[in-house]
C-alpha cells in the first residue's frame, strides 16, 4: 500500500513513516523540509501522487485563534489535491476530549480540521490521543517559577508517541473509520500529580503546588481530556521515564 505522510518527519509522523515500511507498505514522508507547503499548496499534487492513504500530522505553528485558519486552509488544499489524485482514504490525529474545551482556541481549530474531513470527499478516519508523555516538560516550564511550578488538578491520561504512531499505522492500512477511533495511555493522573513524578524522577528539587488557575490545562473543566473505555496502550509513564 502507498501512503503519503504529510508532517511525516515530526515526532508522530517520523515513527508511522518508520512503522509502516517495516510492515512492508510504502509510506513516504512530506513536510517543508521536502519542499511541500499545506498553506500554498506548494508541492501537495506530486506528494500524494499514487498514495492509497493520505496520513496529515501536520499542525499549526501557533496554538492561538491563526491556528483556525491554517487548519481550515491545510485541509482545503490537502482534501483537494487527495480527492484530484485518486486516494481512497484520509486520517488525521487529533485530540480526546477535544469537543468539550472550546474555550481553547487550539481546540477549537482541532475541530473545525475534524469537521473539514467529515465534509470533504475522501473516506476518512479520525484518531484522537490522549495527551503525549513527550509534552509533560514542556507542560513544567509554562507555569514555572523559580523553585515552584503551579499546575492545576486536570485528569489526564498520558500515552506514549510510541503507541500513538502505532495506532495511526494500524489505522492507515485498515478500512476507513468514517468515524473517531480514541486512544489513551494506561493510567490517569492528576496534572499537578504527574509532574510530581516527574520532577522526582529526575532529580528536580523544585516543588510542584496544585493551582487550578496555572496554565493552558487550566481551561479544561472535569475529566474530559481522559477515555478508560478507549483502545488502551501498554506503556505506563514511570516505565517511559524510566
Amino acid at each position: 500500500m502507498q501512503i503519503a505522510v504529510i508532517g511525516g518527519t515530526g515526532l508522530i509522523g517520523s515513527q508511522v513513516v518508520t512503522k509502516l515500511n517495516a510492515a512492508g507498505h510504502e509510506a513516504v514522508p512530506h513536510s517543508q523540509s521536502t519542499g511541500i507547503d499545506v498553506i500554498s499548496g506548494q508541492g501537495l499534487d506530486r506528494a500524494v501522487a499514487g498514495a492509497d492513504v493520505v496520513v496529515n500530522l501536520t499542525n499549526s505553528p501557533t496554538f492561538d485563534e491563526a491556528s483556525l485558519a491554517f487548519f481550515q486552509t491545510s485541509m482545503d488544499n490537502l482534501l483537494t489535491a487527495s480527492r484530484k489524485s485518486g486516494a481512497r482514504h484520509f486520517v488525521i490525529l487529533s485530540i480526546v476530549g477535544v469537543d468539550q474545551v472550546p474555550q481553547l482556541d487550539y481546540y477549537h481549530a482541532k475541530v473545525l480540521q475534524e469537521e473539514v474531513l467529515k465534509a470533504g470527499p475522501l473516506p476518512y478516519s479520525i484518531v484522537r490521543a490522549t495527551q503525549f508523555m513527550e509534552f509533560m516538560d514542556a507542560v513544567l516550564s509554562w507555569t514555572a517559577d523559580g523553585d515552584t511550578v503551579r499546575l492545576p488538578a486536570t485528569p489526564i491520561q498520558p500515552i506514549a508517541a510510541e503507541d500513538v504512531a502505532d495506532a495511526v499505522a494500524e489505522v492507515a492500512v485498515g478500512a476507513p473509520l468514517n468515524a473517531v477511533r480514541n486512544i489513551g495511555g494506561p493510567e490517569v493522573f492528576s496534572l499537578d500529580e504527574l509532574g510530581r513524578i516527574t520532577l522526582s524522577h529526575k532529580g528536580d528539587p523544585r516543588t510542584v503546588v496544585t493551582d487550578p488557575t496555572a496554565g493552558m490545562f487550566a481551561a479544561v473543566d472535569g475529566d474530559v481530556l481522559t477515555d478508560r473505555s478507549a483502545h488502551l496502550a501498554a506503556t505506563r509513564y514511570t516505565d517511559w521515564l524510566s
